[in-house]
């Protein structure tokens, strides 16, 4: 018995205003390919299937090719629920479909009801739960730590009348002791919906969901992370899956890499050396954050980072230079002269002081002003004095 642990897929996410639509294609195929090569039994998707509610009509297609092709090979699917899902929308036809092999978790009322992989192995579904909405209806603290406990309780009493059975189960939230990044939603603020992974006591394995890299939190407690990076916190990360086999021990997981990923690159420097340095080349095709180090904003940055990096979607200054003490206000009433007025200006706009080009144009366009304006005095005061 093989059985893929993965989760967060987040179909129709977008990065940074891109479409990660041909990504994601690309990630369902290589799992139906993992899923053939390895011949997995049984594939576990731990939440936020989609990304939004309501998702665009291509990528439930998306969805619905997946989901064909697993149970084309003879893979069996659940699926939970996770707090980007509208599980009343991703629970429609539930009935239908268990009857294909795929079995969805979208209701309180049917995580204590195992999916039976065979006469030793169940897998149950805990669907994300609104704690407020989920507490009173089980009769506990209105907390994320409160209702997975109560909901676990349950799943414990049910595998207790199955013995010599495996129990897993699959959860979306937050465990104590893991490490978020950048492109999760905060399921509560603070750290009140976390949750100890002593609610999963009693279980042999626990598949989470919810964060986006994969890590262990026990030996048995363990997170998939989502198979694509969705953020520039994740560019070094791994991704990829758990394995799980049924031992005499009890379930082990062995991890495994995705192939395919969205092209990242975290870039610092000052402008001139990002610029000029052959060693960043390999980063000209990525989608690229770049933090520039200069002293001063320079000018046009995005415009020129883009002619040697086309791909960058974030722009970060760190370093410049402490501007003057004193509101604006203050340092208008400082300036002496219209020259040293607009350059106050550009400053407070541009978040950088003129250029000397820049201090050139201004100064002319400011004599060029200065002599219009003695032309119009010299004829006001010849036609006053004709009329005189």
């Amino acid at each position: 018995m093989k059985i893929l642990h993965t989760s967060d897929l987040h179909l129709g996410r977008s990065f940074h205003g891109r479409s990660l639509q041909a990504d994601q294609e690309a990630i369902c195929a290589e799992l139906v390919r993992v899923c053939a090569r390895e011949q997995v039994d049984a594939v576990l998707i731990a939440g936020d299937v989609y990304d939004q509610a309501s998702p665009r009509t291509e990528v439930i297609q998306l969805l619905s090719r997946l989901l064909g092709e697993l149970n084309a090979q003879g893979t069996t699917v659940v699926l939970t629920s996770g707090n980007h899902d509208s599980a009343a929308r991703l629970g429609f036809g539930d009935t239908i479909l268990e009857g294909a092999g795929v079995h969805l978790r979208t209701r309180l009322a049917d995580a204590a009801r195992p999916v039976l992989l065979d006469e030793t192995t169940a897998v149950y579904g805990i669907p994300y739960l609104d704690p407020r909405a989920a507490g009173p209806s089980l009769g506990v603290q209105p907390t994320h730590a409160a209702v997975l406990e109560a909901v676990a309780e349950r799943i414990r009493a049910d595998l207790a009348r199955r013995p010599g059975v495996r129990g897993i189960v699959m959860a979306h939230c937050f465990a104590v002791g893991a490490e978020p990044t950048d492109s999760e939603r905060a399921i509560e603020s603070g750290s009140l919906g976390a949750v100890p992974a002593s609610v999963f006591r009693g279980l042999d394995y626990a598949a989470l969901g919810h964060l986006h890299g994969r890590q262990q939190i026990t030996p048995t407690v363990r997170y998939s992370g989502s198979p694509l990076r969705f953020s520039f916190s994740e560019t070094d990360q791994v991704k990829g899956y758990w394995m799980l086999e049924r031992t005499e021990g009890g379930i082990e997981a062995t991890p495994g890499a995705w192939e395919h990923q969205v092209p990242l690159a975290r870039l610092r420097g000052r402008l001139e050396e990002l610029l000029e340095d052959p060693e960043l080349d390999w980063a000209r095709e990525r989608m690229c954050q770049i933090t520039l180090t200069d002293a001063e904003r320079p000018a046009h940055p995005m415009e020129r980072l883009r002619t040697r990096f086309p791909h960058t979607v974030e722009l970060l200054f760190d370093g410049l230079r402490t501007r003057p003490a004193g509101s604006y206000a203050q340092r208008l009433a400082r300036a002496r002269t219209p020259e040293q007025v607009c350059a106050e200006f550009y400053e407070q706009v541009r978040r950088r002081p003129l250029d000397e080009p820049e201090r050139r144009l201004v100064e002319g366009a400011l004599d060029r002003a200065r002599d219009e304006q003695a032309h119009e005095a010299e004829a006001t005061d010849a036609t006053e004095g004709k009329r005189a």
